[in-house]
């Protein structure tokens, strides 16, 4: 991994000196640091550092704008209602020529946020009143921007959940194979194939006007959701790249998706992958708490089938990366991709199972 140096650091309004850089290895896209500095009085201030991954992300000037204009607007919201606005939203350090971020000889993109400390975010549901908080904060996080008008943000990826493009997508990299893996993986790729009419169900939506365009975070698996480390309250949702205008649905489904889940996103053992929709319930439950006066009829119906939708859309992008050959997630081990794919079928198949029920929670929380 690229590491910064002190030239490049020096750009930034770091209060202090340098005392520590740490790698931290637990995202899938951009390259993230910990630095920890020093003031004269002896006091400690921590940031986070990140080369954005502009492979990833190719327009990361609009992306860092449209970060910087929702968490301006999140912080002003918490102000006007008492609350501590450093520990509303991530907080920008701007460089010391005012820019939201800088670009080194390479042509490389970095920003820095200013560290939250106490707080934890979670790689899998430790208690079930976790779960039903990170409902809560998403649903926070949505009822705040509720009248944000989201044609002021930029589109930064076209098509990031269009699952219909998706799909097009993942079919594309089965015909080309580039990897040469196709061969191994037929019976995963038949499972995609049955689903592609369902595909659709937000995109139309969309489309004739039934499902309303939000300002939406698009990325609400729960390690993006910080929670106090001594009370376990909400705190706030980080790892904004992909804030932009979508779908509600979007967010609610990709939460279901990563926090149902028993096992690691990547776990290899699909005997200890399961749907829990006890877990549903305590989110579904937590997200309507705040959300369900501002979402319209159609929204809050298709909730269960957005965490379906969700799950194969993210299954799909996995096995289409492993046939690509590893071009676009992360990986420390060969084969982990494939793994991420097989644990989205897993649970996409028990997730169908079990709808009715998940029907049957999302009305009684929604009355």
């Amino acid at each position: 991994m690229l590491r910064p140096d002190g030239e490049l650091l020096g750009r930034f309004n770091f209060e202090g000196k340098i005392k520590s850089i740490e790698v931290n290895n637990s995202g899938h896209i951009n390259g993230t640091y910990l630095l920890t500095y020093e003031t004269d009085g002896g006091r400690t201030v921590k940031y986070i550092f990140q080369r954005i991954n502009t492979t990833v992300f190719t327009r990361p000037v609009e992306l860092m704008e449209n970060i910087n204009k929702v968490t301006e607007y999140i912080r002003r919201r918490a102000e006007e209602e008492g609350k501590d606005p450093a520990r509303s939203t991530l907080s920008i350090v701007r460089t010391k020529d005012g820019m939201l971020y800088t670009v080194d000889a390479d042509g490389e993109y970095w920003r820095a946020y200013d560290f939250i400390d106490g707080c934890t975010a979670y790689q899998m549901v430790e208690k079930p009143h976790d779960f039903y908080n990170a409902g809560v904060a998403l649903g926070i996080f949505q009822k705040t921007l509720a009248d944000y008008p989201s044609d002021q943000l930029t589109e930064t990826i076209k098509n990031f959940h269009n699952t219909p493009v998706r799909y097009d997508d993942f079919r594309r990299a089965v015909r080309e194979d580039l990897s040469g893996r196709r061969g191994s993986v037929q019976e995963e790729i038949a499972f995609f194939d049955a689903r592609k009419d369902f595909y659709g169900i937000v995109t139309d939506g969309i489309a004739d006007g039934r499902i309303p365009l939000r300002v939406t975070h698009n990325d609400t698996k729960l390690n993006n959701v910080l929670m106090d480390s001594q009370t376990d309250e909400v705190v706030c949702l980080i790892d904004m790249d992909t804030v932009m205008p979508g779908s509600a649905l979007y967010d609610f489904g990709d939460s279901i998706r990563f926090g149902t889940n028993t096992a690691a996103e990547d776990e290899p053992d699909l005997d200890k992958v399961h749907f829990n929709i006890d877990l549903y319930r305590e989110y579904t439950n937590g997200y309507l708490s705040e959300m369900k006066d501002k979402l319209t009829p159609d929204e809050i119906r298709l909730l269960p089938e957005s965490a379906i939708l969700m799950t194969l859309e993210c299954g799909m992008r996995f096995l289409g990366d492993h046939l690509n050959g590893d071009v676009y997630f992360s990986i420390h081990r060969p084969g982990q991709n494939l793994d991420r794919a097989r644990t989205q079928i897993k649970l996409a198949y028990e997730m169908e199972r079990d709808i009715d029920k998940m029907r049957s929670i999302t009305k009684a929380a929604s009355e």
